[in-house]
C-alpha cells in the first residue's frame, strides 16, 4: 500500500521542464505541463511550482537526475541537481532525486507508438518523461515499501 498524497515529478531539460502529477491515491500518473526554461533558475522553479497551485498539497517532489548509462555524472546531472536544490529551497515538501537514465527514450518510444512525430511532440516529450519518472518512483515504492529515490544530501554523499 502506497502512502497517500499527490506527488509531482519533474524532468529538467535545457530548454523546457516537463511536469507530471499523481492522483491522491498514487494510482495514476498524468502529464501536467511543460514550462519554458528561463535564464533565471529561481523564476523557472517559481513557474513550475505555480503550475501546482490548484492541485492542493503535495506529499513530495521527484526530480529526474540524468546520469549516463555507465553511471557517471554529466553536465546535465549538475544542472538537474541545481534545479532540485532550488525546488527544495522554494517548496514546503521533500524533494527526492530519481535516476532517469531511460525515461526520455521511453517517452519518445511511447509518443511514436501513438503516431506523434518528434517535431509534433516537442512539448509532450518533456511531460511524458516526467510521467515516466513518476511511474518509476511509484513502482519503486510499491516494490520496496520505502520512499523512492535519494534526498539531495544522500545523493551528494554517494557521488562526491
Amino acid at each position: 500500500m502506497l502512502r497517500k498524497g499527490r506527488r509531482l515529478a519533474i524532468d529538467v531539460g535545457k530548454a523546457r521542464v516537463g511536469l507530471a502529477v499523481s492522483d491522491f491515491h498514487a494510482i495514476l500518473s498524468s502529464p501536467l505541463l511543460t514550462v519554458k526554461r528561463l535564464e533565471s533558475l529561481t523564476e523557472t522553479v517559481q513557474n513550475c511550482l505555480a503550475a501546482t497551485d490548484d492541485l492542493g498539497e503535495l506529499l513530495e517532489i521527484y526530480v529526474g537526475i540524468p546520469i549516463n548509462l555507465k553511471g557517471a555524472v554529466t553536465e546535465s546531472t549538475a544542472d538537474a541537481l541545481l534545479f532540485a536544490e532550488e525546488i527544495l529551497s522554494q517548496a514546503q515538501v521533500p524533494v527526492y532525486l530519481i535516476d532517469e537514465r531511460m525515461t526520455t527514450s521511453l517517452a519518445q518510444s511511447q509518443l511514436r507508438q501513438i503516431g506523434k512525430s518528434q517535431r509534433d511532440a516537442r512539448s509532450s516529450i518533456d511531460q511524458m518523461a516526467a510521467v515516466a519518472i513518476l511511474e518509476y518512483a511509484l513502482n519503486s515504492e510499491k516494490a520496496s515499501k520505502q520512499k523512492p529515490g535519494l534526498s539531495i544530501k544522500e545523493w551528494k554523499e554517494q557521488h562526491e
